[in-house]
């Protein structure tokens, strides 16, 4: 995944910026970059690496080496960026969050009409962010060259640039998958992935940005470059996962939805009677929690923590390459409350189950600190598709996903015909993926938020959201 944050001011925007874009540290773990714009000094960047060093430490002697009225920046989870491009529509500094599908053939495309060339990296490969620039230096101002990356591209990009002049450019994605939010301040106006983040700086709420739409950002204020399209597909994944807590998307609040969740699940279960005898209701720490507090108020079941996470001088536990440090990593940040666990009958509410790896492990840890049953939770509906429009849960194979590898053991490749009744509780093969899952991972029992439940709780219409990794449908 990733974020993005960018100032445009009065007064110096390097402070403003610096924070905005830490706050959104919880989007990416590869790299993180700033530009800025000073009138006497022009344009400047800074990449660094964060795999191992969060960006707070990286970037912490920044107000030393950058300074600028105007500013953007990008935590990613992909190539460097921002990128500093010098174009024939002048020198600028741009970055974008979204995947590129059609990425190969968009660079041959650009190489045969160019005749031109692109910086390769290891392997050959071309940061995706200079092939957007790259098709916007195909058109004669930026307008044409943003509308046009938007119809060629299959996938998503939504693009911040900031220009030579200070003014800031901002383009949500075609379809408005993820959010684009605007604050105004008492200097000057700012542009962020996540509303939170400008909150604390003592922005406003000044627009939401609409699907498609394109603006250009001064210090004086916002001018509308491109109306919004009419077509919306927001991701629910930012509301039952990667989102944090605090935002609001499309005015739906993250941990107002995953409360909701948590009560409609709970509800479901309570009518089937699926939640006798459980001591505890808990949530697999962090963005479970919030989904697992509502569970526990609907059900009347208290809410307890049997185990807490140790983060303050342990890296996180995908940071390292090899699979046995990160399970040694994560085993270690596992702190039990044995009072809480000991011949206890706990449910456990998860975001999600993707490849189930670490919450396999996590089970195998309360059974070995002395639990009598676990029983799983999962905040959203089984994953069956890979994400082809954003890089949160993309894998190097669909089989990589837990609930494909169950129904290629249960059915072979027919059962990919039935997906949709694999889904569904009600149904046999419903019933039989679920008891597969608790044999393969060792759960009391499992069960899995309806579809219907999630577009509940999040409050808009299903047409407007993005539900491609539950249905497989566009």
């Amino acid at each position: 995944m990733g974020g993005f944050f960018g100032v445009a001011s009065k007064r110096d925007s390097m402070t403003d910026v610096f924070f905005g874009v830490d706050y959104h540290s919880h989007l990416g773990t590869k790299r993180a970059g700033l530009a800025a714009y000073d009138p006497t000094i022009g344009l400047q960047r800074k990449i660094h690496n964060i795999e191992n060093t969060p960006f707070r430490t990286k970037f912490e002697h920044i107000f030393d080496e950058m300074k600028g009225i105007s500013a953007i920046g990008c935590i990613s989870d992909s190539e460097p960026q921002p990128l500093l491009i010098r174009s024939k529509l002048g020198t600028y500094a741009i970055c974008m969050i979204g995947v590129i599908n059609n990425y190969n053939s968009l660079i041959d495309q650009y190489l045969n009409f160019s005749g031109g060339h692109f910086d390769a990296m290891t392997g050959g490969k071309v940061n995706s962010t200079e092939l957007v620039a790259a098709l916007i230096s195909q058109q004669s101002n930026f307008l044409d060259g943003i509308k046009f990356v938007q119809s060629a591209i299959e996938g998503t990009a939504s693009i911040l640039i900031l220009k030579s002049d200070g003014n800031i450019i901002a383009a949500r994605d075609k379809v408005g998958r993820l959010p684009m939010l605007i604050g105004k301040g008492e200097d000057g106006y700012c542009v962020s992935f996540e509303s939170f983040a400008y909150k604390k700086l003592d922005y406003v709420d000044y627009k939401e940005l609409g699907p498609g739409e394109i603006v250009e950002i001064t210090a004086d204020g916002v001018k509308q470059l491109q109306e919004p399209g009419t077509e919306m597909k927001i991701c629910s994944f930012l509301w039952s996962y990667y989102g944090y807590s605090t935002s609001n998307y499309e005015g739906r609040n993250v941990e107002v939805m995953r409360c909701r969740n948590g009560e409609i699940m709970a509800k479901n279960d309570k009518e089937l009677g699926k939640m006798e005898g459980i001591d505890y209701v808990c949530g697999v720490p962090d963005s479970g929690t919030p989904h697992a507090i509502g569970y526990a108020n609907a059900s009347d079941i208290p809410f307890a923590r049997p185990f807490i996470k140790y983060t303050p001088t342990w890296p996180r536990s995908f940071m390292s390459s090899k699979q046995s440090e990160r399970k040694k990593v994560a085993k270690m940040k596992q702190i039990p409350v044995h009072e809480l666990i000991q011949d206890k009958n706990l449910l456990f509410v998860d975001d999600s189950i993707v490849r189930g790896t670490q919450l396999r492990e996590t089970v195998e840890f309360l059974y070995e600190n002395g639990a009598k049953s676990v029983h799983i939770r999962s905040a959203c509906p089984p994953i069956m598709y890979g994400c082809k429009y954003l890089d949160f849960s993309r894998n190097n194979s669909e089989m990589d996903l837990l609930a494909r590898q169950i129904v290629m053991e249960l059915e072979g490749e027919e059962g990919f015909k039935y997906m949709e009744e694999y889904s569904d509780f009600t149904t046999e093969r419903g019933k039989a993926f679920r008891q597969a899952i608790c044999d393969k991972l060792h759960f009391s029992s499992l069960e899995f938020q309806s579809l219907e439940g999630v577009i509940e709780a999040i409050g808009l219409e299903p047409c407007k959201l993005c539900t491609y990794c539950w249905t497989g449908k566009e």
